[in-house]
């Protein structure tokens, strides 16, 4: 199924079948943001344990660390 035949059948929904739709899609989306986030805490974990994380709060030394 491609994605053109989703939209399609999307389009044939009743109007309460394509809000409970909306709403399972932001669930889902929420789910795999809250995922992405957990596993950049697991790594930021592990460049903190080997030393790697650096830290400042001077703005012009972050500016240059984010180029880095």
């Amino acid at each position: 199924m491609t994605f053109s035949d989703v939209v399609e059948t999307i389009k044939n929904l009743s109007t309460d079948e394509k809000q409970e739709l909306q709403l399972l899609l932001k669930q889902y989306l929420r789910e795999e943001r809250r995922e992405e986030m957990y596993q950049n805490f697991k790594s930021a974990q592990v460049e903190q344990q080997k030393g790697e994380l650096k830290f400042s709060a001077n703005m012009n030394k972050l500016r240059l660390m984010i180029e880095e």
